[in-house]
């Protein structure tokens, strides 16, 4: 699951890119040199269309792919921009995630809400703990519901005008320490390339006047051979089981390149680019038969299995654990 940046209207986005067809590790990067390259050139530049490169996985696979545990080259940079410290997260749930069947009811949304509320200071997370300045941590602050104030057709700018809504009708806070997931039901589509292009993305924009760090994360159920890395997922849902190791990847690329001027590569590639869709070598088959990586206890003490992309640490490694030491 290759993540890259588009810089829509107002700045650059990270883009999850889907996954179908065949597998290649993350640090294949030869035949993607020059998408990284102008990649990069759009980064410095402040402007360029999305930059499309498909990094394809069988969802057929026996299991999901384990990935290198060697150093991913190019390595990662700090490049003088802020990160986010302890970055407050924003859920708007969009469309109608109250279906009494499929990934979109009230049951998905759980699945979501706890899985955020126990990856601040995990293992999986604290990883992002080398990055100077980020603490691992995160806190979720608000949730929202819009039901297609934008239709069921989103484009870029009118993800942006959902995330200014829930601002400016004071649904949300204006918080500049603040992620706003737009996490849209599966009926719903976006039309810069949502499930042929891309999974989600993420960028900053100036909104009601403040710096605001957003992002697009669509129901992988709408096209799980695209964007879910296996067609059952480990909590019974496979649309939002996908949808998570998406949020994973958008919320670590925001909080250590929030103005996507912090840490990238040299061909442009943000630390959660560089482990995408790849799961590491410690996988468990379940009961059901989905696979999962990772277990977390919540605070409600819930206990829940995901199938979670590595982290990149700062120094070019991925880990599902960083505290343990799991690639």
């Amino acid at each position: 699951m290759g993540i890259y940046k588009l810089r829509a209207m107002l700045s650059v986005a990270g883009f999850l890119l889907l996954a179908s067809g065949a597998v290649c590790a993350p640090e294949d990067a030869e035949d993607r040199s020059q998408d990284y390259e102008t990649r990069a050139k759009t980064h410095s530049e402040g402007h360029g269309a999305p930059e499309i490169v498909p990094h394809r996985m069988n969802p057929h696979k026996t299991a999901p792919t384990a990935g290198s545990t060697a150093l991913i080259t190019p390595a990662i940079r700090y490049h003088q921009g802020p990160v986010m410290g302890t970055p407050d997260v924003y859920l708007i749930w969009y469309g109608n995630w109250n279906q009494s069947n499929g990934s979109d009811n009230a049951g998905g949304q759980q699945i979501v809400r706890d899985f955020l509320g126990s990856l601040s200071g995990s293992g999986y997370y604290l990883t992002n703990r080398t990055y100077p300045g980020v603490s691992g941590m995160f806190s979720v602050r608000a949730q929202y519901t819009d039901t297609y104030s934008q239709g069921s057709v989103l484009s870029d700018s009118r993800v942006q005008a959902v995330v200014s809504h829930a601002i400016s009708s004071k649904a949300l806070p204006n918080n500049s320490n603040g992620i706003y997931f737009v996490l849209t039901s599966s009926d719903v589509s976006e039309s810069s390339g949502f499930c042929n292009k891309y999974c989600g993305w993420h960028t900053a924009g100036t909104i009601s006047g403040t710096d605001i760090k957003y992002a697009f994360v669509g129901n992988a159920n709408r096209c799980l051979s695209a964007c879910a890395a296996q067609s059952v997922g480990p909590n019974g849902n496979a649309g939002v089981d996908g949808m998570l190791s998406v949020i994973a990847h958008e919320l670590e690329e925001t909080n250590t390149d929030p103005d996507l001027n912090a840490w990238y590569d040299s061909r442009g590639a943000e630390d959660a680019d560089k482990c995408a869709w790849t799961f590491g070598s410690h996988q468990t088959k379940g009961s059901n038969g989905a696979y999962y990586n990772l277990t977390l206890t919540g605070a409600t003490g819930s206990t829940r299995h995901y199938l979670i992309q590595r982290e990149l640490d700062s120094s070019s490694k991925c880990y599902v654990d960083y505290i343990k030491n799991i690639q």
